[in-house]
């Protein structure tokens, strides 16, 4: 399974995550699937509600106006993308009891607030699966050894 990014919207999801830190950013992925493999085509940054500084919320409102804006392209949404602040680019326990829907994408950025590395997964009931991800020509594996 592969996850293809483009250069710009892996620079975006870097942009802001420092642009958050120390809290995470939080949005939601444009895109298309097509067997095993997602293909991303726009960002929609969300507000993160969540009071604490290492968890992600999205706002309702932005996460109706991506589908809407992902509906009036002919797209879907297909995931969503978050930072770790000071973490790993894997998913967290707490990740994982806020996953539900299956084969969602999600991205998860880990940053120190200057240097970014991102990790994609899809989740399969009862976990996520590690994806490799297309950055340009660049082929890297995401991996999944322990959690937060």
């Amino acid at each position: 399974m592969t996850v293809i990014l483009p250069p710009a919207l892996e620079a975006e999801i870097a942009r802001q995550a420092a642009a958050a830190f120390p809290r995470e950013c939080c949005g939601l992925i444009e895109g298309a699937r097509a067997g095993t493999s997602f293909r991303a085509t726009a960002l929609h940054p969300g507000r993160n509600l969540a009071e604490a500084p290492d968890r992600f919320e999205i706002d309702p409102a932005d996460h109706i106006a991506a589908m809407k804006s992902a509906r009036a392209h002919g797209a879907n949404i297909i995931g969503c993308y978050h930072s770790h602040p000071g973490g790993e680019a894997r998913p967290s326990r707490h990740d994982l009891s806020g996953a539900g829907e299956e084969d969602f994408l999600w991205l998860i950025a880990a940053t120190d607030g200057a240097q970014c590395r991102i990790g994609a997964f899809v989740y399969r009931a009862p976990d996520f699966v590690a994806l490799s991800t297309e950055l340009g020509a660049d082929l890297v594996t995401s991996s999944l050894n322990a959690r937060n």
